[in-house]
């Protein structure tokens, strides 16, 4: 039951963050739409902030389920990276466009954009880590330290989110699939074994 109420708090302020936004939510409006007392909800959360964290790292759990089942096939660590990348950067426009309104303010926000990637970014690296540990041990990548690599590729992919959800390349001549192919031929190509 605790865990259902949580959930339910979590799914509630979600859908009120992206109707109405984070800053125009309050823990009463989240406590009245889960049918709840206020003083309930504070059971489970100090502040906006917490139930705020808590959808981001929802949000983000779904992501990383979708990295996970990547990692778990048994294909070649080419092709899971390439995987990788093309699910990342998709998984993370649908969180966003999903979330409507909360968008605008998030972006907006760079502190919020980075509490959000805190709660990921480790989590993110490690699956990269797999991925390119495998190719290590497979002959077929060649890397000086993996978690470093994972690391600067873990942040050169965060660093293109905004650019790719708001298709802002287009201008450029680089549509949406075009940055994932070039991302991922980029990172292949220098980490192939010669």
């Amino acid at each position: 039951m605790v865990v259902k109420t949580r959930d339910k708090f979590i799914e509630v302020a979600r859908q009120l963050f992206a109707r109405k936004g984070v800053e125009n939510t309050t823990m009463n409006d989240i406590a009245s739409a889960s049918d709840k007392g206020r003083r309930t909800i504070y059971t489970y959360f100090k502040s906006k902030r917490d139930i705020f964290n808590a959808v981001i790292e929802s949000e983000t759990d779904q992501l990383l389920g979708r990295l996970r089942h990547i990692v778990a096939q048994p294909t070649s660590p080419e092709e899971k990276l390439m995987d990788y990348v093309d699910c990342r950067f998709e998984a993370m426009k649908e969180i966003v466009s999903r979330n409507g309104s909360l968008r605008a303010g998030f972006f907006r926000d760079v502190r919020k954009v980075d509490r959000a990637r805190k709660i990921i970014t480790k989590k993110e690296t490690a699956l990269l880590c797999e991925i390119l540990r495998e190719g290590v041990e497979k002959g077929v990548f060649e890397i000086s330290n993996v978690n470093h690599f994972a690391v600067v590729v873990t942040q050169a992919i965060h660093g293109l989110d905004v650019p790719y959800i708001r298709d802002n390349l287009s201008e450029e001549g680089i549509d949406k699939s075009m940055l994932k192919k070039y991302i991922s031929e980029w990172i292949v190509n220098s980490i192939r074994k010669k």
